[in-house]
């Protein structure tokens, strides 16, 4: 305290009283969030006991990660420190969900020993935001189905909403499946694959047919295929025979029924991956029954 009796502070005294340095004082006056009271006749700033507790108040938001221009306006009565606090709450939750996506990339390429070309990829599509990732499968989806107006509107929307949303806290697992998805979802290949799957599912509906027809069709394939598989049924058997008519109708093209349902390996891997960056598991059954169905009608004599 200077010992002029007016009580005021030196920099240096604040320094003391504060255990912050003389440097770090100085610093935040000439940025304008302490401002000295006065000046000393030798040209010393000096402070009274509200610019103490200002100083206080100013190493604790700083602490606490806020920058000057926050502080600034916090001191100046613009916005209250909640207000401020809340913000801030929101930035540094952005940032920890980019510190978890580079830590699961990270993880990634060490686990798969990646190329510098492969980790920029793989780091690329990590990083796409929610509405970018959406705007990949929007373009896919597009494509399947252009045209398609009968279409069940149900495998639009299911379609549309798959793999799209990776977790704040994604595993490296996850990241490994979403850029592996959006790899596929961007392969010509596999699009022209889907694509003969929708143009499928559209041939015999008509614009009455209810949304989610396809579900419920789903649903029955599970069921009979289910109970032949469980009865034994050999995919080539003449009881298989009768379980496909009972599942397609007696006058179904077969051939065809075949060309939209044998869609290999990459459409069982896309459903892998989708219920994989959601954190699920899809129920080995639903493969299972819907192999036994392709392997009966490849197996169909009159095919």
């Amino acid at each position: 305290m200077t010992d002029d009796g007016t009580g005021l502070l030196t920099i240096g005294e604040l320094a003391r009283a504060t255990g912050l340095s003389a440097r770090t004082i100085r610093y935040w006056s000439d940025e304008g969030v302490l401002a000295p009271v006065t000046r000393s006749s030798g040209g010393y700033r000096l402070y009274d006991t509200a610019g103490v507790a200002r100083l206080e108040l100013i190493r604790t938001l700083r602490e606490l990660g806020l920058g000057l221009d926050d502080v600034r306006v916090v001191l100046a009565g613009e916005r209250s420190v909640a207000e401020v606090a809340a913000a801030h709450v929101a930035a540094l939750d952005a940032q920890i969900r980019a510190l978890k996506v580079t830590r699961a990339v990270l993880s990634t390429v060490a686990r798969r020993g990646s190329t510098a070309e492969e980790t920029t990829l793989m780091n690329k599509l990590a990083r796409l935001s929610a509405a970018e990732r959406q705007r990949i499968v929007d373009d896919f989806v597009e494509e399947i189905f252009h045209g398609l107006d009968t279409a069940d509107p149900w495998i639009r929307e299911r379609t549309r909403t798959i793999g799209v949303q990776l977790p704040d806290d994604p595993t490296p697992e996850q990241v490994d499946a979403w850029v592996e998805l959006a790899e596929l979802l961007q392969n010509p290949d596999f699009r022209a694959m889907m694509r003969r799957r929708m143009e499928f599912n559209a041939a015999d509906r008509t614009p009455d047919t209810p949304a989610g027809s396809s579900a419920a069709f789903l649903k029955r394939l599970i069921e009979l295929a289910g109970a032949a598989r469980e009865r034994g049924v050999a995919p080539g058997s003449a009881e298989a025979d009768a379980v496909l008519t009972e599942l397609f109708g007696a006058s179904a093209d077969r051939t065809a029924v075949l060309r939209g349902l044998d869609l290999g390996d990459q459409v069982a891997r896309y459903r892998e991956l989708a219920a994989l960056i959601k954190g699920e598991q899809e129920p080995p059954r639903f493969q299972e029954e819907f192999g036994w169905v392709v392997a009966a009608l490849k197996a169909w004599p009159g095919r």
